[in-house]
């Protein structure tokens, strides 16, 4: 079956960054709070439907909804956890259920 003309509500933009860990600078805690600040006013402007921090504690899984990929980039690269990256991947879903 042929999936078309699907709704950008549907989409759903999965981004997964991981940040350096060895490297963290000395104000690393300054910077989570910066960080949870911006992901409230994500979460508030409806842009990011969930948040899972990593296990490792290396990272976290964001999933935007209602955008597409290159506005996600604009919005991660804006992130005060983003200088840290070690990498960052994006994977374009459609929701179901």
């Amino acid at each position: 079956m042929e999936v078309k003309n699907l709704s950008k509500a549907a989409n759903r933009i999965m981004a997964i960054l991981t940040i350096d860990t060895e490297n963290l600078p000395s104000h690393f805690e300054e910077i989570i709070k910066e960080e949870q600040l911006v992901i409230s006013k994500w979460k508030e402007l409806e842009i990011i439907e969930h948040l899972f921090l990593r296990n490792s504690k290396n990272g976290a899984v964001l999933i935007f909804k209602g955008m597409d990929e290159v506005q996600v980039h604009e919005l991660m690269v804006s992130l005060p956890l983003y200088p840290l990256k070690k990498n960052i991947e994006y994977f374009n879903l459609i929701k179901q259920f």
